[in-house]
């Protein structure tokens, strides 16, 4: 099983691009979406393109903001769209689909914003997601996957010393967020398949051709449960697909 997330900064706009024909030659049997800025039926027409996925998928209550969605060829137990807080569920942030023997999770996780503003809100986040995985984990193992928000090491991003506790997304608070993921058995695939691998992003700033340069940042994951770790097979990043700022990363589950 294939399986890829991939933050699309609108849905409505990267359908106009290729990202039909990306996703029919990725031949991924499950993606998961991230930022779609759509309604529910939105979503759902824009990727009626791509054929033979059953699609599920969040909005917020604030039009043309945050949503997530999976589409699967496999149809699920049962889908949910909630932590279940009311400080939470109303931005779409959450898609969850409850397989055979694990659930998938794909998540958009708050930005703490350029003027940081949003910092405080975000550690509230951090710590009642980390318990809802865990309340899932209580009944099957995880799997997590989406725009974090965070580069977790300094390999995870080009110019560590220039952002660390400057920027959004690489703020000790941040990182301390995800080191409680990882603390409490959520392990970032990427790094347990390919090690230390150098230069390796998911995301570029549209300034100064970033993305050329290869400027960027890992702040896309898929995070395991252990006990689901020896089933990875693959996990990879697909940076030569366009569209967003961010490019799909993936893992091959066997």
């Amino acid at each position: 099983m294939k399986i890829i997330s991939f933050n699309v900064n609108g849905i409505r706009a990267i359908m106009q691009k290729s990202f039909a024909s990306d996703m029919r030659k990725v031949n991924a049997d499950i993606i998961c979406l991230q930022e779609t800025k759509a309604t529910v039926d939105q979503v759902k027409e824009a990727v009626a393109a791509i054929d033979g996925y059953h699609v599920f998928a969040n909005e917020a209550e604030k039009k043309g903001y945050s949503g997530t969605a999976i589409l699967t060829k496999e149809l699920p137990i049962a889908v949910t769209y909630y932590m279940g807080s009311v400080d939470h569920d109303n931005e779409g942030r959450i898609t969850c689909a409850e397989f055979a023997d694990f659930f998938l999770v794909t998540v958009y996780v708050p930005n703490s914003g350029s003027e940081l503003a949003r910092l405080d809100y975000r550690q509230t986040w951090d710590r009642d997601f980390l318990s809802y995985l865990k309340r899932l984990e209580g009944t099957k193992p995880v799997v997590v996957c989406g725009d974090f928000n965070v580069a977790h090491e300094a390999i995870d991003l080009a110019r560590p010393k220039q952002n660390y506790n400057k920027a959004a997304g690489y703020m000790q608070e941040e990182i301390d967020g995800m080191n409680e993921l990882t603390k409490n058995g959520m392990v970032d695939s990427f790094r347990a398949i390919n090690g230390d691998v150098p230069d390796k992003y998911s995301w570029w700033s549209y300034r100064a051709g970033a993305r050329g340069k290869n400027v960027g940042w890992r702040i896309d994951y898929f995070l395991v449960s252990t006990a689901f770790l020896p089933r990875v097979k693959e996990s990879f990043i697909l940076h030569d697909i366009m569209g967003s700022d961010h490019c799909p990363v993936g893992i091959v589950v066997e």
